[in-house]
Parts: structure tokens; sequence; C-alpha cells
């Protein structure tokens, strides 16, 4: 599965050192992109139990950095913008390991199994898991999501066919 370009085998350090520097920008691109998301959506203070905002939220974590990331790399014209992918399934495979590691008590999936913890924390809008304080969306879903959207549009605005 080549794609018809060279992957050049003797990088020099500074080379590698600035494909390093733009796989973080990169990255905090689409961290930034989710947080203006989220952002815009918290001042009309919507409610914590509602599933709608969720659902916005969820769908706006995954359009707004994939139009970002194509906008971002057909400016700037950069090979390494599609990789950002790798931060987010990184990151949600930290945040998996940290929600089952989470003790477990009255009232936060007490019985779960570690698929049932797992969804409940990071793809339910009802009856969450409660643990990570209610926050895995944010951090297991969104941000992860922002990070593989942003590589998507990247992608799309590098090979438009």
């Amino acid at each position: 599965m080549t794609n018809g370009r060279d992957i050049p085998q003797g990088k020099s350090l500074g080379d590698l050192g600035r494909e390093a520097s733009w796989f973080l920008t990169h990255t905090l691109i689409a961290v930034l992109m989710l947080a203006s998301v989220i952002v815009v959506l918290s001042l009309n203070h919507p409610d914590p139990d509602s599933a709608n905002p969720k659902l916005l939220a969820t769908i706006l974590a995954a359009l707004v950095p994939m139009l970002g990331g194509a906008i971002v790399t057909r400016l700037l014209q950069n090979d390494i913008a599609p990789y950002t992918w790798i931060s987010g399934l990184v990151i949600f495979s930290i945040v998996c390991v940290w929600v089952l590691d989470l003790p477990t008590g009255k009232g936060l999936c007490e019985n779960c199994g570690a698929v049932e913890k797992l969804w409940r924390t990071f793809f339910t809008f009802h009856h969450g898991s409660g643990l990570m304080g209610g926050d895995g969306l944010l951090i297991g879903t969104w941000l992860p999501l922002s990070m593989i959207s942003y590589a998507i549009g990247a992608k799309f605005a590098m090979d438009p066919y």
C-alpha cells in the first residue's frame, strides 16, 4: 500500500526534531479547537444532566477540528498533520487504563465489568459510570475524537481524491 511518496531512511536529528515539534504543534492545535468548542458551548450554560448538549458537543468535537485540520494543512502544506490521530489513540489508551484502575463503589458502576465500565464512562450520555468525576466524555471521548478528526481533515486536505 504505497502512496507514491518515498520515505527517507537517513533523517538527521534536526529533521526528526522538526517533525516532532510539528506533531506536537498539530496536536496542540486540535486541543485548542476542542477548547474553543467547549468554551462556546459553555457560554450557553447547558444543563449537565441533559443529553442534547453532550450530543452537540460530541458532533462539534469531531467537525470543528476536522475542518480546522483541513484548513491548517492547506495553509501550511505539512506532511505531519495527518499523523495526529496517534496522539488521540495514545491518550484514549492511557485514559482507558486509568478508568479501569479506578475503584468503584455504591452508585459508581458497582458491578460493572471492564467493557461496561469503559462504555458507561466514555460513550453514555445518561446513567454514566460516575467515574472520573463525570469528565469521561471530555477527557476520554472528546479529546481523542478531536485529534483523530483533525488528522482526518488534514488527510482530506492533502489527498482530496
